[in-house]
């Protein structure tokens, strides 16, 4: 009987464990628009690089004096955040977003391979002062190397976290600007403001009403996410503004 029943279990898990994996996939998926985001257009110029995507400016004379480094959320398709990095390019910012190898499950979120990237891209383009930024595990990977020092950075950009958690930023002089959904389930409010003490003083901080965890990017409702009360549009296009008023202003400080 106790072998039967040890068998229901775990086969009930095995089942449990597909459905969970399947529905992971489809959740981290990049939508329609991400994958029209990746497209040349007559205002930014998208290259597929080893480690990356980099959106360039396609009229150098809009050039700003900063670029954007992008991490993606852990486990979440890269290219689903390229709305976001198309339309930073296309306001004049040089913009790298960074793949994370594995996504970075299994150690890929602070694998070396990270830093390489990051300095692969700061040494092939024309911008000296660049801002970090990321949402999620991205987010908490833009802390790490902004507590460690990146040459010429400027900012920090900081979507959907609780983070810093782990490293304590408070006596630094850097420009830092948090996004965050007041339906987040992944980073709830009373967590972000729990780790609020370890970020600068003068941290700017942007709540989007009724914005959960998921939709911060453009893929599917992510599990332990708790449901908006607003429309994607919505949130993206506030978490839009907010990221393009802080590069402007890095910028400006220059």
């Amino acid at each position: 009987m106790w072998r039967r029943i040890r068998k229901i279990w775990i086969t009930l898990g095995l089942i449990a464990t597909v459905l969970f994996a399947g529905w992971s996939i489809v959740a981290y998926r990049a939508g329609p628009e991400a994958r029209l985001a990746i497209q040349n257009d007559a205002a930014v110029s998208v290259t597929r690089e080893a480690g990356g995507w980099r959106f360039m400016p396609a009229d150098s004379s809009r050039l700003q004096k900063v670029g954007f480094i992008f991490f993606p959320g852990g486990l979440v398709e890269p290219i689903a955040y390229a709305p976001l990095t198309h339309a930073t390019a296309e306001a004049g910012f040089p913009t790298y977003m960074i793949e994370l190898p594995r996504r970075g499950a299994f150690g890929g979120a602070r694998s070396p391979e990270v830093a390489n990237r990051i300095h692969q891209a700061i040494r092939e383009t024309k911008v000296t002062r660049w801002v970090l930024g990321g949402h999620s595990l991205g987010a908490v990977i833009a802390c790490d190397f902004a507590s460690r020092g990146v040459d010429g950075m400027a900012g920090l950009i900081l979507i959907g976290t609780s983070h810093p958690r782990d490293v304590d930023l408070s006596r630094m002089n850097l420009r830092v600007t948090k996004i965050a959904g007041t339906r987040d389930g992944l980073a709830s409010r009373e967590k972000v403001e729990e780790n609020k003490v370890k970020l600068p003083p003068l941290t700017k901080w942007v709540w989007i009403e009724g914005g959960n965890h998921s939709q911060f990017g453009w893929y599917g409702f992510q599990p332990g996410d708790h449901f908006a009360t607003i429309p994607a549009a919505s949130q993206r296009e506030q978490m839009l503004r907010a990221v393009l008023e802080a590069l402007r202003a890095d910028a400006e400080s220059l």
